[in-house]
């Protein structure tokens, strides 16, 4: 970076750097959880796709997912999907702190494009709304998407500032 770069440019670097780090280290926690302890989310994810916990509704019911195996299939792809996310951004952290801020804001804008697809269209939307899971009193993970999808959203955002800030085209 130019010494010639204005301090805010050089803040909201630091800013992108260090909220890519923590989504980075937050998922790789989760993925790390998911592997280490597979059947504590396994449950979760065979009972949002059931349906076995929400009102029942016969209109609504045809929906559910009771074959263990494509259950199983299901949360094997999250899993894999929260561990790719996690390594773009550990590798994008990794370009933050090496000052290669075009290859870090581009993986980074991958990396938090996957968790918000994940946690957008595939916890809030497909279980949310079309596994009901919103009407689940014990197996409603809704808070805990929108939390992933608001702190990885937020940090997308300042990514995309720092882009908007940068006075030297060269870095």
């Amino acid at each position: 970076m130019s010494t010639n770069t204005p301090p805010t440019t050089r803040a909201l670097d630091l800013t992108a750097t260090l909220l890519t780090a923590g989504v980075a280290l937050y998922i790789a926690l989760v993925a790390f959880g998911n592997i280490t302890d597979f059947g504590t989310n396994q449950a979760f994810v065979q009972h949002v796709l059931a349906m076995d916990t929400t009102f029942k509704d016969d209109d609504l019911m045809w929906r559910a997912i009771t074959n263990k195996g494509l259950q199983n299939t299901a949360y094997v792809l999250i899993i894999v999907w929260e561990t790719l996310a996690a390594l773009v951004l550990i590798y994008a952290t990794w370009l933050w702190a090496r000052r290669e801020h075009a290859r870090a804001r581009a993986l980074s804008v991958y990396g938090l494009l996957m968790l918000l697809l994940l946690f957008g269209a595939g916890f809030i939307a497909i279980g949310g709304e079309w596994f009901s899971m919103w009407q689940s009193k014990t197996w409603n993970g809704l808070d805990a998407a929108l939390r992933v999808f608001v702190f990885a959203g937020i940090t997308l955002l300042v990514v995309l500032l720092s882009d908007n800030r940068r006075t030297d085209a060269t870095t």
